[in-house]
C-alpha cells in the first residue's frame, strides 16, 4: 500500500511575514478563494494581481504547504487551504475591526479649552482644518484660570493657558477701544488723570477677564498709580459682556486686542506708556495631542489674534 507523503515547504528565516505582512497575506488569500481568480480577487483586495500572488506565495512559505491547486486554470483550493481558511478569515476580519475602532478613536472630538474671546468664525475655521488632519476639535471657552482647572482635572486634554511673552507660543499686542475714535493715533492712561474740581466721572479703563492674569494687571495697576490715577479708572469687570456695556455707553475704553476691537465695532489704539501683551501657551494631558496640534500653529494664532493670515 502507497503512503500519501505531504509536501513540506521550508521556511529560511527571511522569508518569515511580519505581523502587518500576514494581515495582508490573508486578506489576498481570503479575496481570491471567495472569487476563485486571482485577478478577480486582487481587483477586490485592490492590489495588482502580481502583488496578490507574491502575498500568497509567501503566505504559504509560512504555513508550509500549498493554498491553491496550481494545475487548474482557476483558483481551487487545497484541502490544506480549506482547513486554514476559516482561520485567515478570521484574522482579517478582527485586523479590519480594530483599524475601524482606529478610526473612530482617532475622530472621538479632543476637549480643547479656549479663550472666551475668540470668535465662533475664528473656531469653526480651526474646526475644519482640524479635521483636514484627521482631528475633530470640541472647544470649552473659558477663563484663564478655569482653563487651567480643567487641563489639572483632566476634564480637557489641551488647554491655551495665559504666560508672559517671553514664555508665549503666541503673542498678541494689547491696546485700548473706545466706542468713538480717539483724535489721537495713540492713548496716554495720564491723559484720563482727572483735573481739578472736575465733577463729571473721570474716564475709566476695564479688563476683561481675559487680562485679569498677574502679568498684565500688575503692570497695569503700578502705572494707573504711578500716573495718579483713581484706583477705579483702571478695574477688571466680570465679564467681556458688561465691559463692552460700560464702554459703548460712555468713554471709556477697554484693553483688548486690534482684531478684538474690530469684532466688537469699536475704535483701537495702542498703549502710549506701556507694552502689554497678551501671551498663549499650548498646554496638553498627553504628549501626542500637542503633535497633533502642532500644524494649526497658524489657525490657533488667528482665532487668539495674533493678526496672522
Amino acid at each position: 500500500m502507497l503512503s500519501k507523503t505531504r509536501t513540506e515547504v521550508s521556511i529560511p528565516d527571511r522569508h518569515r511575514l511580519r505581523g502587518v505582512d500576514l494581515v495582508d497575506a490573508c486578506r489576498a488569500f481570503v479575496s481570491v478563494s471567495e472569487r476563485g481568480s486571482f485577478t478577480l480577487g486582487a481587483a477586490a483586495a485592490g492590489i495588482p494581481q502580481p502583488v496578490a500572488s507574491r502575498r500568497i506565495a509567501a503566505l504559504e512559505r509560512r504555513l508550509g504547504d500549498r493554498l491553491f491547486d496550481r494545475a487548474t486554470r482557476r483558483a481551487v483550493l487545497t484541502p490544506f487551504g480549506r482547513e486554514v481558511l476559516p482561520a485567515a478569515r478570521r484574522l482579517v476580519g478582527l485586523a479590519e475591526a480594530l483599524e475601524s475602532d482606529a478610526r473612530l478613536a482617532r475622530r472621538r472630538p479632543l476637549r480643547f479649552a479656549v479663550p472666551e474671546c475668540c470668535g465662533t468664525r475664528d473656531l469653526a475655521h480651526l474646526d475644519a482644518e482640524a479635521r483636514e488632519h484627521d482631528l475633530v476639535l470640541d472647544f470649552r471657552p473659558a477663563a484663564p484660570a478655569a482653563r487651567e482647572d480643567l487641563l489639572r482635572t483632566q476634564q480637557v486634554r489641551a488647554a491655551l493657558v495665559a504666560a508672559p511673552e517671553d514664555q508665549a507660543q503666541w503673542a498678541v499686542p494689547l491696546g485700548v477701544a473706545a466706542a468713538v475714535a480717539p483724535r489721537e493715533r495713540t492713548v496716554y492712561l495720564e491723559t484720563l488723570r482727572p483735573g481739578r474740581g472736575e465733577a463729571a466721572r473721570p474716564r475709566r479703563v476695564w479688563l476683561q477677564p481675559e487680562d485679569d492674569v498677574p502679568h498684565l494687571r500688575d503692570p497695569l495697576f503700578r502705572l494707573r498709580d504711578a500716573l495718579g490715577l483713581r484706583p477705579s479708572q483702571v478695574v477688571a469687570a466680570d465679564s467681556l459682556v458688561s465691559a463692552v456695556a460700560d464702554v459703548l455707553g460712555s468713554s471709556d475704553l477697554l484693553l483688548c486686542s486690534a482684531a478684538q476691537a474690530a469684532d466688537l465695532d469699536l475704535h483701537w489704539r495702542p498703549l502710549g506708556e506701556l507694552r502689554l501683551v497678551r501671551g498663549y501657551a499650548l498646554a496638553t494631558t498627553y504628549g501626542d495631542d500637542e503633535e497633533r496640534l502642532r500644524p494649526l500653529s497658524r489657525s490657533i494664532g488667528r482665532c487668539l489674534g495674533t493678526g496672522e493670515a
